[in-house]
Parts: structure tokens; sequence; C-alpha cells
């Protein structure tokens, strides 16, 4: 081993960035941790008339209730009851808060730039317009979610209500 060997090794931890990890019907996901205000235990939902399918209604979270988006419904993929391994991932972008339903969602692992590879040509559908890209953890083929299209104008049903009121501190 030279001795820029370990400096480059340690140039791109540096660079990594931490992401959090879930499981959706089978599949790892990763999510920038930047991105998620805070992960929730599924609670009791209120559905909501005339939502989307794949909004299963309202939860409130300390105080606020937000849109539960199940992730399984908006990819496409069988649905399952929630169980003690259920979360939610609570996300705020542009003055909107939306919980997405995941099926398990309990690590963390840091991700180089370098390491994510961009969506295989034959992805584009509804699901591959979500993500960013693949990455191996491992032995693990880890799909890189991008939370701006799950927000975009085209997926802005994913939130029936009007954005969701917040204390600022």
């Amino acid at each position: 081993m030279s001795q820029n060997e370990p400096a480059a090794a340690d140039a791109a931890a540096a660079a990594a960035e931490p992401f959090i990890l879930f499981d959706l019907a089978g599949a790892t996901y990763a999510v920038r941790s930047r991105e998620i205000q805070q992960l929730e235990m599924i609670g009791a939902i209120t559905p909501v008339p005339n939502a989307p399918p794949f909004v299963d209604g309202v939860v409130s979270v300390r105080g606020q209730v937000i849109p539960v988006v199940n992730l399984r419904g908006r990819f496409g993929f069988p649905r399952v009851p929630f169980d003690l391994r259920s979360r939610l991932l609570v996300v705020r972008r542009d003055g909107r808060t939306v919980g997405f339903a995941v099926d398990s969602a309990r690590e963390f692992a840091s991700i180089s730039p370098d390491a994510i590879q961009p969506p295989p040509e034959g992805v584009s559908g509804l699901n591959g317009r979500y993500l960013e890209g693949l990455a191996h953890l491992g032995e693990r083929l880890v799909l890189i979610l991008d939370m701006t299209d799950l927000f975009s104008p085209d997926g802005a049903e994913a939130s029936p209500l009007p954005p969701a009121e917040t204390k600022e501190s």
C-alpha cells in the first residue's frame, strides 16, 4: 500500500454524505439524512376523503398534522399492513411537510458521491424518475432516492393538503 492510498481513502470518506437507509418491498433505498426532518413510528392514520390512492391520510406528529404518502402505493408495489418495524420518514421541503411510510428504517450509512451510479437506461417509468442513482454497500444494491420529484408538481398530488403549519423556532 502506498503512502497516498490512505490519504485518498480519507478524502473519499470526508466527501461521503450520510444517508438514512430504509427497506421497501424487499429493496433497500437511501435518502440523504439532511432531507429527513425526523423518523417516527407510524401511529393512527386518519383517512382523508378524495385523496389519491397512495395517500393513506393524515397523522399528527409532534403536534403537526401531515399527510402520509405510502411509498409502496406511490411506487406501484403491493401494500402490506404496517407493523412495529414500519416507519414514517418526515420530510420538509419548500414549506411542505410530508410523511413517507416505509417498511423499515433503522440504518445510517455514508456514501461517497463517486459511489453513486446513474440509474440504468431501462429504468424510466414512474419509479425511475424518483431515482438519483444506485450504489453498492458491500453486497447490497442501494437505490438512492431523489426527493425532489416526490415533491414536484407532478408529484404534488402526494400532498392533498395545503402546506402544514409549523411553529418556527
